[in-house]
């Protein structure tokens, strides 16, 4: 009998499980594994929304004190005060040296201040720590194609794109890169 009962609930758990929606493009999720591949998407309609979750998940370091920080480094940054905004992001990184956000928000500030050496060094960390951030990579490509190394700039473009297809920033960015590296045709 009990054999049969265990039997039976198996039946009825499989059952269960089969009847049970399949998760979808609609389904919530926090893993940023899945919000990428759904970003990937060409045809991907709530593609603002995905990026607007992966940003949300990347900005999370596990610590609140760290998150304030970022957060007081981000505003200090909508406020122009890029020097602030560094010391803060570099407390993120001295407290959280694993946290790419930290080092990509301190690569943005130093972009602020003309100083892109120092903000390609702290992109290429983010980059190390988070290879997939097509924020550090958009930034990346922006510094290289300052500096007059168009064709860099456009392979990180190109990688952008392949992980984000949407923004026409990035469209932009490669027409323009495209014409710099082919020349322009008479």
């Amino acid at each position: 009998m009990t054999r049969r009962i265990s039997i039976l609930n198996l039946v009825v758990a499989a059952a269960l499980f089969a009847a049970a929606p399949a998760a979808s493009q609609d389904t919530p999720t926090d893993d940023p594994q899945i919000l990428l591949e759904r970003l990937a998407q060409p045809d991907q309609d709530r593609w603002q929304r995905i990026e607007r979750q992966i940003t949300r998940i990347w900005s999370r370091s596990g610590s609140a004190s760290v998150d304030l920080l970022l957060q007081r480094g981000r505003d200090a940054m909508q406020e122009g005060r890029a020097d602030a905004a560094i010391d803060h992001f570099s407390a993120v990184i001295d407290h959280a040296p694993d946290f790419a956000e930290g080092w990509h928000a301190r690569a943005t500030a130093w972009f602020m201040e003309g100083r892109l050496g120092l903000a390609m060094a702290d992109l290429e960390y983010a980059l190390a720590l988070n290879p997939q951030h097509f924020l550090a990579m958009m930034g990346l490509g922006r510094i290289l194609e300052d500096l007059g190394q168009p064709e860099k700039a456009r392979d990180v473009m190109l990688r952008v794109r392949a992980i984000h297809p949407h923004r026409d920033d990035v469209k932009a960015a490669l027409e323009r890169l495209d014409k710099a590296v082919q020349g322009v045709t008479l």
